[in-house]
């Protein structure tokens, strides 16, 4: 039977078991032999990495051919405008191309964590909380998305990818997750 870990990937954590540059890695939290992380969180995103056994699965989740949803909590400096949150779910133009259209919308700040380190905080600047909601994987798609609008990110907090979801997962700690139903 296939095994899927819901792990919640504290920042500063490759999301990979090695590393040859002495950075933490998925081995310091994870003693599960034969798992590997469907798809990526960069080191300074925080939240859901969803870990399988399972090949076919891996695939299903990390390949943007299937459109999994993936859903991010965005702290972004400034206060986002309702014309910015529109150009989100439009779909932005980047360097490597257009985006596909994401779910955007302004959130009350959530109760999360703190983070270590903490954010910058500058007293003359307001902060606000974006979700976004994606359904490709392009390199750091989120900061870039949010830049490119004119609010970039300062935490970025994956909660949710396809039916799995963080909720009470304390950071650096995972809980056994079910296998999703078969298409």
């Amino acid at each position: 039977m296939a095994r899927v870990l819901l792990f919640n990937k504290p920042f500063g954590v490759l999301s990979q078991f090695t590393s040859q540059l002495g950075h933490q890695t998925l081995a310091e939290y994870v003693d599960v032999p034969g798992v590997y992380a469907a798809g990526r969180l960069d080191k300074t995103s925080e939240g859901l990495l969803v870990l399988t056994d399972d090949g076919a699965l891996q695939a299903r989740i990390a390949s943007p051919k299937h459109k999994m949803a993936k859903t991010y909590w965005a702290q972004v400096e400034g206060e986002p405008t309702q014309a910015a949150l529109a150009q989100l779910r439009r779909g932005v133009k980047l360097k490597d191309g257009w985006t596909q259209p994401a779910g955007a919308a302004l959130l009350e700040e959530p109760d999360l964590w703190p983070r270590d380190p903490p954010i910058r905080e500058r007293k003359a600047i307001p902060t606000a909380w974006i979700e976004l909601v994606l359904r490709e994987g392009k390199n750091r798609q989120v900061r870039r998305m949010t830049a490119a609008v004119g609010f970039p990110t300062l935490r970025l907090v994956r909660v949710a990818v396809g039916p799995w979801r963080i909720d009470s997962i304390a950071p650096g700690s995972w809980a056994e997750g079910q296998l999703p139903p078969r298409r």
